[in-house]
């Protein structure tokens, strides 16, 4: 299971699910362009030493990233579905989409997705925090395809 993230614009999320991916052992694809420079320290200081933990692919646009991904299933996370994330049947495969912090994915985005759902909230918001999503989302589609990681892990030989 892969996080991908969509122009992200904010490094500190994005080290954040950096983190996310290492601790629950999903790879993160980032969608370009970024709103920031990579070398940027808010990703290393949110990612800490986890970001040598966990594989991240970078690509220039979302065509690329559908190229690189191929056939895999792509589950855009966004606010315009009324499909709850926790009705759906998610697969080990499956690339977990989010759009912006500002602007999700544009429309010609979400069309070409295989499948929109929704984090379900109350109605007096309008969105959660990019890494936050991304943590109940990752946390519902490995619990779903038994992938969490083992707990307690087993001791380091």
């Amino acid at each position: 299971m892969r996080i991908a993230l969509f122009e992200p614009e904010i490094a500190g999320n994005v080290g954040a699910v950096l983190r996310l991916g290492a601790c629950l052992g999903a790879g993160v694809d980032l969608i370009e362009p970024l709103g920031f420079a990579w070398d940027d320290r808010r990703v290393r200081r949110a990612a800490m030493d986890y970001i040598d933990h966990v594989a991240i692919a970078r690509h220039a646009d979302f065509a690329a990233f559908r190229a690189a991904i191929g056939a895999r299933r792509v589950v855009l996370f966004t606010t315009k579905s009324t499909g709850s994330a926790y009705a759906f049947d998610f697969r080990p495969d499956d690339v977990l989409l989010f759009g912006k912090e500002s602007a999700g994915v544009p429309p010609e985005i979400a069309a070409v997705c295989d499948a929109r759902v929704c984090i379900p909230m109350v109605r007096q918001v309008r969105s959660m925090n990019l890494a936050t999503s991304a943590a109940l989302a990752l946390g519902e589609a490995l619990r779903q395809t038994a992938a969490l990681p083992e707990w307690p892990p087993e001791p380091a030989s």
